[in-house]
């Protein structure tokens, strides 16, 4: 046996990543692996430790092998299956929410939801809202589903691509969207390889998906209704231009980073604006 001071000093990883790894496995609080530093782990538990600690020092995002992620004050449930909820993403879930809360029962679409994290938060944000979340993925569907229900929060789920997912379903007070917008040749999917290829990029130049969703937004926006996306830290002007094109008047929003994150417009009433030459 050996003690958890030991081999949490000996992991090689952040303390505060080791902690919870080692109390997940023990199934103790943090806190208590602080105040007693001395307790005794038996071997398999050590050597499964270990393990985690090696998946976690080659890349293998925290979250996997915890199960859950931190967003918006609430813990989702993650696996590979979905992208792990990113600290920029809650930019546009706040903006999202200064639009809906003066409505009294707004429409809410969530394309390629993901976890759940963006649709559950807005449900819970505004208990009156009805909320659509969509995905490709029935695998990430099943995840963002249980999110939900851990959460009470009320979501229906739709699964199919984009729009596909929602023929019929009438117009929307908002439409917020977090899609796959790295490009295939962008260095930084290097260090993303845990995770889903299909939710980082569209495998074309970033902006495909982007186009889909602000493609088809304003005939399914109600008369003053939002569209709302997040995008890389280098594309509010492409996707500014994207919204011009479709007869949306944007503005970008800069996250804590100072890095334009998020697009928005409001649909009106009034004659197309002539795209850019």
């Amino acid at each position: 046996m050996r003690s958890a001071a030991e081999l949490l000093a000996t992991s090689r990883l952040p303390a505060a990543e080791a902690r919870a790894l080692l109390a997940l496995r023990l199934q103790v609080p943090r806190e208590r692996l602080i105040a007693h530093p001395e307790i005794q782990v038996e071997a398999e538990d050590a050597a499964a430790f270990e393990g985690a600690a090696a998946r976690r020092l080659a890349g293998e995002p925290l979250a996997y092998l915890l199960g859950e992620k931190e967003f918006y004050g609430r813990r989702f449930v993650v696996t590979p299956d979905v992208l792990v909820p990113r600290p920029e993403t809650e930019l546009l879930v706040e903006l999202a929410l200064e639009r809906i809360r003066p409505l009294a029962r707004p429409r809410v679409l969530d394309l390629g939801t993901g976890s759940g994290c963006i649709a559950a938060t807005l449900a819970l944000g505004h208990p009156a809202a009805q909320v659509i979340a969509t995905d490709a993925s029935r695998a990430a569907l099943e995840i963002a589903r249980r999110n939900a229900r851990q959460l009470d929060a009320r979501v229906a789920f739709r699964e199919g691509d984009w729009y596909d997912a929602i023929a019929d379903s009438g117009s929307f007070d908002l439409i917020v969207s977090n899609p796959p917008y790295v490009a295939p040749a962008d260095p930084h999917l290097a260090a993303l390889k845990f995770e889903p290829a299909q939710a980082l990029t569209d495998g074309c130049d970033g902006l495909a998906c982007l186009r889909t969703v602000v493609s088809g937004a304003f005939d399914r926006l109600a008369p003053g209704g939002w569209l709302l996306v997040e995008h890389g830290y280098d594309q509010a002007q492409a996707v500014q231009a994207l919204f011009r094109q479709h007869r949306l008047r944007p503005e970008s929003r800069a996250d804590h980073a100072g890095h334009l994150r998020v697009t928005l417009a409001r649909r009106d009433a009034g004659p197309p604006e002539a795209a850019p030459v």
